[in-house]
């Protein structure tokens, strides 16, 4: 029998012949950092999640310094003393925020979803799910044992007809409310009207939302006045930050806090990292003049994508541009490498064989001229499509 190694050699090979393979040195970013130096002109980050540049360091009269007493790790989980008063103080000021009666943090999105699916949907449950969910909440169904029906995206009426059949404890009905690799979302008030016959519970990721939608960016369920019985955000995307937070009723943090086993027995999160992101929260709250810039560049840059070459409903700031095989897929990212923009190439298992895309995401810190040279790049790029 063959080793280890020579086994994964042997399928590394295999990826690579398919064009699917994902260098964990990531050899992209230095041919965009080559060609960008070549041209004088800066890295322009095109596949990014920080919709509102708030990852950068900059000068803002509002930060204040960590303090000297906030320390670096949190010794143990929540439960075993671990929480801080910056961990209360951050979820607090979320409560405000969304406004919701509670919020619990978790270390990622990855984790808050697979904790809040575990802790609620039982083997006697239905989950009704979005065919296009994150693979976070795919993992998180599959870890429930509930049955899990998905229903055709975006499509309510479906979701309604596979609500209906059968006998079960509890119904769950999952999306996101922007969806990352789509740029699209589903009526979020249509959801929770087909979810109140059923008693089912609504639950929505607004990962990608947040910070770009909404009253101070409080996300689309806040823009649609919907309020669902759990909403999940992340840190990592307009935030700037890392970790993620699910918010709800308080019967709803203290059931995740006994039972949420992705929180239980993970450390808690950094006291420093939560100190910090509570600025973040000030500085994405008062920012609408960077998200009205956004979405501006935003309308701009749609009206150079030819019609077809995107998914229908597609809006904000993430731009999917199909190109069908992953060796498509992969030379039309390399064209807008080669002018130091960096875009990534989506290829299975992220989507399915014939749904190979690059997924371009703007930002609030482009310019005017970022946006030309992006529209310069594209029309090169269809050269491979």
């Amino acid at each position: 029998m063959e080793t280890l190694t020579a086994h994964l050699t042997r399928e590394l090979e295999g990826l690579e012949a398919r064009s699917l393979l994902r260098d964990p040195a990531d050899p992209s970013a230095r041919v965009a950092e080559r060609a960008a130096s070549s041209l004088g002109l800066p890295v322009l980050n095109a596949s990014g999640n920080d919709y509102l540049a708030l990852s950068d360091p900059r000068d803002d009269n509002a930060a204040k310094p960590v303090s000297r007493e906030t320390a670096l790790g949190a010794g143990a989980s929540r439960l075993i003393h671990g929480t801080r008063p910056e961990h209360r103080a951050l979820e607090q000021a979320l409560e405000d925020w969304l406004p919701a009666p509670a919020v619990l943090l978790f270390s990622s999105g990855y984790a808050a979803n697979v904790g809040l699916l575990t802790a609620l949907a039982t083997h006697e449950d239905l989950i009704v799910s979005d065919e296009l969910n994150h693979a976070s909440v795919i993992d998180g169904c599959r870890l429930s044992r509930a049955t899990v029906r998905r229903y055709r995206h975006l499509d309510t009426q479906d979701a309604r007809a596979q609500l209906g059949p059968g006998t079960f404890r509890r119904r769950w009905l999952i999306t996101e409310s922007y969806f990352s690799m789509d740029g699209d979302s589903p009526d979020l008030a249509d959801l929770a009207e087909a979810a109140r016959p059923h008693g089912a519970a609504l639950l929505v990721d607004e990962a990608h939302a947040l910070g770009v939608f909404g009253p101070r960016g409080a996300g689309l369920c806040a823009a649609q006045r919907v309020t669902p019985d759990a909403l999940l955000g992340t840190f990592g995307k307009a935030f700037g930050g890392q970790g993620a937070f699910v918010a709800g009723s308080s019967a709803l943090r203290t059931w995740l806090w006994n039972r949420a086993r992705s929180f239980m027995y993970s450390t808690a999160p950094s006291p420093r990292l939560a100190h910090g992101l509570q600025q973040q929260l000030e500085r994405l709250a008062r920012a609408d003049a960077e998200r009205a810039h956004l979405l501006a560049i935003c309308a701009r840059f749609s009206q150079a994508i030819p019609s077809g070459l995107t998914t229908a409903g597609r809006h904000g700031p993430i731009f999917p541009l199909l190109c069908g095989t992953p060796r498509a897929a992969q030379a039309a990212a390399n064209e807008f490498l080669s002018r130091g923009i960096l875009v990534q190439a989506i290829r299975p298992p992220t989507v399915p064989e014939d749904g190979c895309r690059l997924r371009l995401t703007l930002s609030a810190s482009f310019t005017w001229n970022d946006v030309e040279r992006l529209e310069e790049a594209l029309l090169g790029a269809l050269r491979h499509l």
